[in-house]
C-alpha cells in the first residue's frame, strides 16, 4: 500500500484564497482526488485489470518521450 505524505501548507499575511489553492494543487498531485473517486463505485476486477494496463502504457509513453 502506498505510505501517505503529510500535506502542510501555511497561511501567510491572512491570505486564505492562495493557500487554499496550493492545497487543492498537492492534493491533485498526491493523487488523492484519484483514489476517493475510483473507491466512490466498485470496479470489477476485469475493468481494474483493464484500468492498470492504459495507465501502465500511458506512463511507458510518457518515459519514451522524456528519453528522446
Amino acid at each position: 500500500m502506498k505510505e501517505f505524505k503529510d500535506l502542510e501548507v501555511k497561511v501567510e499575511d491572512d491570505d486564505l484564497e492562495k493557500a487554499m489553492k496550493i492545497l487543492k494543487k498537492k492534493i491533485q498531485n498526491d493523487g488523492l482526488f484519484r483514489r476517493l473517486k475510483l473507491k466512490r463505485n466498485y470496479e470489477k476486477p476485469s475493468e481494474y485489470k483493464r484500468r492498470k494496463l492504459r495507465e501502465s502504457q500511458r506512463r511507458h509513453r510518457a518515459a519514451s518521450r522524456g528519453k528522446s
